[in-house]
Formats: C-alpha cells, sequence, structure tokens
C-alpha cells in the first residue's frame, strides 16, 4: 500500500508531491462527501419512504437537535480559542521554536 500510494519509503519529488496533492485535495474531497452526505440525509422521503405519518406528537427535528449543535459548535470554538489565546504554545511542538542568535546567518 504505502509502494502503491507514496511510490516507497524514500522522500523524494515524486513522493512529496503526491503528499502535497493527497493533503490538498482530501479535505474537498471530505467536504464533498459531508454536503452530498447532509443534502441526501434531509431530502424528503428518505427516511420515511412510504410517506405515512408517524409520531405526530414527536419533538420537531430541527429546532431541538440544530440548537444543541450550534450550543456544541460555540462550546468548541470557546474552548479551542481560549487554548490559543491562553496557552498559545500548548498544542505545538517545541522542537518548531529554536532559539535566536542574531549574529549568524542560518543556512539556506
Amino acid at each position: 500500500l504505502l509502494k502503491w500510494i507514496w511510490g516507497g519509503f524514500a522522500v523524494g519529488n515524486p513522493t512529496l508531491q503526491r503528499f502535497y496533492v493527497f493533503h490538498f485535495c482530501l479535505p474537498f474531497a471530505l467536504a464533498g462527501m459531508v454536503g452530498i452526505h447532509l443534502y441526501l440525509l434531509h431530502e424528503t422521503g428518505s427516511n420515511n419512504p412510504l410517506g405515512l405519518k408517524s409520531g405526530s406528537e414527536m419533538v420537531p427535528f430541527h429546532p431541538l437537535y440544530t440548537s444543541k449543535d450550534i450550543v456544541g459548535v460555540v462550546l468548541f470554538l470557546g474552548s479551542l480559542l481560549g487554548i490559543t489565546c491562553f496557552y498559545p504554545t500548548l498544542l505545538s511542538d517545541p522542537a518548531n521554536f529554536l532559539p535566536a542568535n542574531p549574529l549568524v546567518t542560518p543556512t539556506h
């Protein structure tokens, strides 16, 4: 599988090119599949092919679950924003921060 997808274990030009192609395209493919799923999920009759009315006294779908989803997104983004603002290096790798020496030119 590794040989077929990445071209082997070596990190060369073709391997990096495949990695960047997958790295760039996969989020868009995933977003497209999510959009198609949501479109087909909420299509009329997808969950009730016969069109029978069942559970007319049930809680409506959208007010309950939409508000629950909005609260979840707000809590998640709030916690992520809090971590980012108050502890900016918490989720990063310490090896990314090298001590600077203004008298030495870095290697190019």
